[in-house]
This record gives C-alpha cells, sequence and structure tokens, in this order.
C-alpha cells in the first residue's frame, strides 16, 4: 500500500516509488500542469519583486514540479505549496499537496498541523492582496467584505481537497481491510477443505475397519463351529451313523445363516447392474451398518436380529459350543441388568470371538466363560486350559487372519473399555474386558 493508501497493483511494474506506470503517468501530468500554472505565475512574481521574468518562471516551474513526488513525500510538496502562497502560485500544488496527505498513511494530527498552516497561509495571505486592491481601488468592494473573501476562499482551498483525501483514504484502506478477508477467508475455506478430506479419508478408514470387523464377527464363528462339526462328522460317520446326522444337519443350519448373512453384506458392497441401477452410489456408512446389521444375526435369534446380539444370548453361545465338542463352564457374579445395547453387543463379540480362539488354537482345551456385573461396569473373562494334546486344534485346520484380538480391543476401547489378552502360566490363553456401564 502506498502512502495515499493506494494498493499496489502491480508491484515492481512501475519507476522508482510508482507502483505502476498509471500513477507515474498521472503524477507526471499533474506536475507538468502544476508547473505551467506556477511558471506563469512567476512572470508577475518578478515583475512584483523586481527580478527578472525568466528567474521568477524557473522558480515557479521548480516550485510546481514538486508535486512529482507528492505519493512519496506529501509533506514536502504541502510545505513547498504553504512556502509560495504568498507569490500566489502553486494553488493546483496546494489542492493535490493536501488531498494527498489526507489521504495517506501518516498520523492524522499531521494533517491537521499542515491544514492549518496551509488554511492561516491562505488566509492572511488573501487578507492582505484584497485588503490593498480596496486601497488601491481595484477592486470595488467595502472593508467588511475583505474578512469575507479571506475566510471562504481560505476554506475552500483546504476543506475541500481535505475532506476528499480522508474519505478516499478511508475508503481504499477499507476495500484494502476486505481484499485482506476475503483472501484470509479464501485460505481458511481451502484449508477447511483440506481438512474436511482428511476427516472423510479417516472416516472412510474408520469405516472400512468397521466393515471388516463386523465381516470377521459375522463369519469367524459360525465357520469354526462348521469346520469342528465338520471335523468330528468325519470321525463318527461310520461309529455313530445318528450323530453324524446330528452334525450334518448343525454343518448345514450354519452354513445356510453364515451364506445369508454374507449375502445381505455383500449385496451393500456390490455394484453390479442391477443394484446400481436402483442405488448409484452407495456410501460406506450403509455399507457398515449392513455389515453391523448381519452381525446382529450371528446369535442366531431371527426374531431379535434387527437389534443385536445381547448377554441374555450367552447361553445360547456356550451351547453351540458345547455342541461342537467344546468342554466350557459359565459362572457369573452379581445380579443380571439391562445395559446399554452396545455395551452387551460389545461383551457378547468378545465372549464370542475368544470361544472362536479356543476352536481354532485349543480344541479339546477346558474352558471358563466368567461374567461379573458391577456396580459401574461389566468384566468378562475367557480362559481355556492348555490343549490335551499338542497339535489338537491346528488338526482341524482353521486359519487365522490375526485379527479377533485386535477387533475385540476396538470396540472394547471404543466404549472407553479396558482390554487384556495373553497366555498364562500354565499353558492356557486368557482374554479380559472390563467396560465401563
Amino acid at each position: 500500500m502506498t502512502t495515499t493508501g493506494e494498493e499496489h497493483t502491480g508491484a515492481g511494474s512501475g519507476p522508482w516509488w510508482w507502483g505502476g506506470w498509471r500513477s507515474a503517468v498521472l503524477d507526471a501530468g499533474l506536475a507538468l500542469a502544476s508547473a505551467f500554472e506556477c511558471g506563469g505565475e512567476g512572470v508577475r512574481f518578478a515583475h512584483d519583486a523586481g527580478l527578472p521574468a525568466p528567474v521568477g518562471v524557473a522558480f515557479g516551474t521548480a516550485a510546481g514540479s514538486v508535486l512529482l513526488v507528492r505519493r512519496k513525500w506529501p509533506i514536502a510538496v504541502v510545505l513547498v505549496s504553504i512556502a509560495v502562497t504568498p507569490a500566489q502560485m502553486g494553488f493546483l500544488m496546494g489542492l493535490v499537496g493536501l488531498y494527498t496527505l489526507a489521504a495517506s498513511e501518516l498520523p492524522r494530527r499531521i494533517t491537521a498541523a499542515l491544514a492549518g498552516m496551509s488554511f492561516a497561509g491562505m488566509l492572511i495571505v488573501t487578507f492582505v492582496r484584497a485588503h490593498q486592491s480596496v486601497v488601491d481601488g481595484d477592486v470595488p468592494m467595502g472593508n467588511w467584505l475583505v474578512p469575507f473573501a479571506s475566510i471562504t476562499t481560505a476554506i475552500g482551498m483546504t476543506a475541500p481537497p481535505v475532506l476528499l483525501g480522508l474519505y478516499m483514504g478511508a475508503r481504499r484502506r477499507l476495500m484494502e481491510s476486505l481484499r485482506e478477508r476475503a483472501d484470509s477467508l479464501e485460505r481458511e475455506l481451502q484449508l477447511l477443505a483440506e481438512r474436511a478430506e482428511e476427516r472423510a479419508e479417516w472416516a472412510r478408514n474408520e469405516e472400512r475397519t468397521r466393515i471388516a470387523r463386523e465381516m470377521h464377527d459375522v463369519v469367524a464363528h459360525r465357520v469354526s463351529l462348521m469346520v469342528v462339526h465338520a471335523a468330528a462328522l468325519q470321525a463318527v460317520a461310520r461309529k455313530d451313523p445318528e450323530k453324524a446326522v446330528k452334525n450334518a444337519a448343525l454343518v448345514g443350519d450354519m452354513g445356510r445363516q453364515a451364506l445369508t448373512e454374507l449375502r445381505e453384506m455383500l449385496g451393500v458392497l456390490r455394484t453390479g447392474d442391477g443394484l446400481q441401477a436402483r442405488v448409484p452410489s452407495v456410501p460406506l456408512a450403509a455399507v457398515g451398518a449392513a455389515a453391523a446389521a448381519a452381525a446382529s444375526r450371528a446369535a442366531g435369534d431371527s426374531s431379535g436380529a434387527g437389534e443385536g446380539p445381547s448377554l441374555a444370548e450367552i447361553d445360547e453361545l456356550i451351547g453351540q459350543s458345547a455342541a461342537a465338542g467344546m468342554v466350557v463352564a459359565l459362572s457369573v457374579e452379581g445380579d443380571m441388568r439391562a445395559y446399554a445395547r452396545e455395551i452387551e453387543q460389545t461383551a457378547y463379540r468378545v465372549v464370542q470371538e475368544a470361544l472362536t480362539n479356543v476352536h481354532k488354537h485349543a480344541a479339546g482345551a477346558k474352558t471358563y466363560v466368567r461374567l461379573a456385573h458391577r456396580v459401574s461396569e461389566i468384566a468378562m473373562q475367557v480362559e481355556n486350559e492348555c490343549p490335551p494334546e499338542v497339535g489338537v486344534g491346528s488338526s482341524v485346520g482353521l486359519p487365522s487372519g490375526g485379527n479377533g484380538l485386535l477387533g475385540m480391543k476396538e470396540r472394547v476401547a471404543a466404549l472407553g473399555g479396558v482390554f487384556v489378552s495373553g497366555p498364562t502360566d500354565a499353558g492356557g490363553f486368557r482374554v479380559s474386558a472390563v467396560i465401563p456401564a
């Protein structure tokens, strides 16, 4: 911003102190006009002072040319205009100088002081000249008109440029402030857009993780039980046909349930022709919701499928594992009460995944499931003893993706709980979780 409050429209594009060539041409034109004016008035000044006319012209031309530096040194321009006021020259320079001074960034006390000096100088000079003209008889006016003419002339030569300069300076500063605010707002909007994109990416990653966790919870438990029952079916197919038929029926039921749940989730994930025509864009949130809804039916109760598993279905969950050949014991401490749906679902999933891991890695090991209903929390623990024979779990051939414990920890941590898992001194494995109620 220049001293007149004008914006540098082309920073570095103009010569010397000008911001652009347009400003330089304007100031040069004003300085040329002021030089002609002062040079012409210098003839009369030289005549009155008894000097040669060329001296007066040169003096006036030099004084008027000072207007060229009005943007860089507005105080100097006003002082020169005040200095040449007794010679009755520099009126254009005085007007433009006061305007430039008022529109600049200089302190207002300096503007007021110089404007007052210019007013006083113009008042005195005009009064003296008018009084002399009345005395000499050159101007037919009464003595009472001399002060009026002097004051009017001084105000007319001082007040309009100062007021206009103050207005233009304030306007330019306001425009500059608005431009700065607009630039700042644009930068903030760009930053917000970047942050929004980052948050969207984070949300997508979180939703993918949730979908993977829900699908794991839906599929892993049922498929693990299917594999266990299939292995048992293979072992007793010839020795106990009745038990083999029962195991085959269980495998079929679990397989159908798992396929139904997978079909629901994949139906949302799929972007085939039919689904794409009906739903052009499926957000990840819808996928996660479908995955959660399918996961809620992992307990096998179709009547409560929409609400998700609860602690009331723990007995059925343990019964499924017992039917697959696991020796599992359940103990409950405290009075059973209703919790928030998220808490009951998380507690159920922790027990479910822990039992699934026992099927995978410690088949045949005796397992203890403990629930503790406390005043402000619910605690659960699933602990299995050392398998009776090394390699029993692996003989069934259950694969492990390594996401079960991680998913349990994420679920519990999301509710502000504590999750701990690790081997025991007796060679077994323990999974513990405490969730605030």
